[in-house]
């Protein structure tokens, strides 16, 4: 490996921050967005949040989040669903939960950035191209 790719690999590892520790299901739901717009939850009503649950089921999303490079899944359970995606170019770390709902058929989803404040929409279009695959 060269010394200019070694040297970078700190800062790298950096992108990937802590997980954080709102993960889960709370109150049977999935937390809210902090203020920054780099989150989206089908359960927000504001505009920059929001968006729509998946009609869905957790395996059919599985089975997308197998075929996609970027996606980790972590833990799998019952009605929900947790996986890292990480960024091809630098390593930044998205955290990403499905909650299927029984009774409406339809799977609630939030997608986080990990580190920084704007994401240039990056997780709304990927919970769209999830949807766009189902």
């Amino acid at each position: 490996m060269n010394k200019s790719l070694l040297a970078l690999l700190p800062f790298l590892s950096a992108c990937a921050g802590e997980p954080p520790q709102n993960i889960g299901i709370r109150d049977g739901s999935l937390a809210a967005c902090p203020e920054s717009p780099n989150c989206v939850s089908s359960y927000e009503s504001s505009e920059q949040h929001s968006i729509a649950a998946l009609d869905a089921n957790l395996s059919q999303i599985q089975q997308i989040l197998l075929a996609m490079d970027e996606a980790n899944i972590v833990e799998q359970s019952g009605n929900y669903l947790y996986a890292e995606f990480t960024s091809s170019l630098m390593g930044y770390v998205d955290d990403v939960e499905f909650l299927y709902d029984a009774a409406s058929n339809s799977t609630h989803v939030r997608s986080a950035s990990r580190l920084g404040y704007s994401d240039m929409g990056a997780n709304r279009k990927r919970i769209e191209a999830i949807r766009s695959q189902l």
